[in-house]
């Protein structure tokens, strides 16, 4: 093996690190950190330093680390077979969790899964069989999309199309899909007879917006827009991909409001944040509206390599257990109540469920950034969005691990001068 140095080396010369800035990395005075070991919701480094998972490993992590009932699940389908074909093809783990997932989704409606590998193909899929189905099915003049201002649904095409931050867009903005994007609901009211008639689907973050700064939308909006939707007989796609499996308090962050969407997409907290799996699940309305003999065209010609991976359904299985096992939801509000009193007070503090996020009001968009890597100092680790700074632990922190989470970032704040 390559002495710690060695690797450091090897990093710098050879990888393309993500939405990292790449040559402060590549300076040969900086040293990377290298992630080596975890437990729980805390991660050890290349030295033996400790830190506590302050963002679940980018919004994935959902049990902890190591967790044994996910590791044993995996290890018994790796002697079995880690990975087939999806296409024409199916196995157990699949079909059974395809079963589990519309349970958990209340009334009925939702009732088919197809899987794909991460977020953005989630949304790719929901996106591209709601225009297909109105293509299809005597309305294909509906095909524009609605989405809403600082929104983000993912980095391939289709999805970054939808997009609201020009930065996640990269060169140029203008591609993929026929998009208007909205500012609010109110907003969709201002729009033209002719307008309305040609939208396939509306698609929101539910709840709160992630990568516009944790940016919380109004109560009672969602089932607004539910309603909207309804009235319009416009598909709903809620993108779940960071609200979904527990953040928000609830399993998914439709249930506070009571909204069943015509397409939920899910992924990250899927597999417990172990394995790449995503879902796009939907109702036998839009299932029956691709269905016609071969020659018909009417087949979703869409889909990947490593969709529904033994691998991937095993682990989303056995977080699903975890769940159950270990009451999960049922301890939530505790530690959600525990965290925002702990950082009620911080500038711009905001909560959703066990996601909590405040702003530092400075010109200097480089702060949060610093701020995050002091925290490292004080065993926290997160990431800022700009000069947000965002607490998304696992769902299994404790409240004394809360606790030592909150007095990393005051420290590190304080430090910068951010916070006194």
């Amino acid at each position: 093996m390559p002495s710690l140095p060695a690797l450091t080396a090897l990093d710098q010369q050879h990888l393309w690190h993500p939405f990292t800035p790449m040559r402060p990395w590549c300076a040969p005075e900086h040293t990377p950190l290298l992630l080596v070991a975890g437990q729980g919701c805390t991660l050890r480094d290349q030295f033996g330093r400790e830190y506590l998972d302050g963002n679940a490993s980018i919004w994935t992590n959902v049990h902890g680390h190591t967790h044994p009932t996910i590791n044993a699940a995996i290890i018994a389908q790796l002697g079995k077979v880690a990975h087939t074909s999806f296409l024409g093809f199916t196995h157990e783990p699949a079909i059974r969790l395809a079963k589990e997932l519309v349970e958990l989704l209340p009334g009925g409606k939702i009732t088919r899964a197809f899987f794909t590998d991460n977020g953005s193909t989630a949304i790719e899929s929901a996106v591209r069989m709601a225009l297909q189905y109105w293509k299809q099915n005597g309305r294909p003049e509906r095909d524009t999309l609605v989405a809403f201002d600082r929104a983000y649904h993912g980095d391939t095409l289709g999805a970054a199309s939808l997009g609201g931050i020009p930065l996640f867009k990269g060169s140029g903005n203008d591609f993929g899909y026929r998009v208007i994007t909205v500012p609010s609901l109110e907003a969709l009211d201002s729009l033209t007879a002719n307008e309305r008639g040609r939208i396939a689907a509306v698609v929101i973050e539910p709840l709160i917006q992630g990568a516009a700064g944790m940016r919380l939308w109004p109560q009672g909006m969602l089932k607004a827009l539910d309603a909207w939707c309804a009235e319009q007989d416009v598909f709903l796609i809620l993108d779940e991909v960071m609200t979904g499996f527990g953040r928000t308090g609830k399993m998914f962050a439709c249930e506070h409001e009571g909204v069943v969407p015509d397409f939920l997409c899910l992924a990250k907290g899927l597999t417990g944040g172990y394995l790449p799996l995503a879902v796009t699940l939907t109702t036998e309305r839009v299932f029956e509206g691709f269905l016609g003999e071969p020659h018909e065209g009417r087949t979703f010609f869409y889909g990947h390599s490593y969709a529904g991976s033994q691998l991937g359904c095993a682990a989303a299985l056995a977080s699903l257990q975890v769940f159950r096992d270990e009451r999960v939801l049922e301890q939530l509000p505790g530690k959600i109540t525990h965290l925002g009193a702990l950082m009620a007070d911080l500038p711009g503090f905001r909560q959703c469920g066990m996601i909590a996020a405040m702003t530092i009001d400075s010109p200097d968009l480089s702060l949060g950034a610093q701020v995050c890597l002091a925290a490292r100092k004080h065993g926290l680790l997160t990431r800022p969005i700009g000069n947000t700074i965002v607490l998304m632990p696992p769902l299994c922190v404790t409240q004394e691990e809360i606790g030592r989470m909150v007095a990393a970032l005051r420290a590190a704040l304080e430090e910068h001068g951010a916070y006194a």
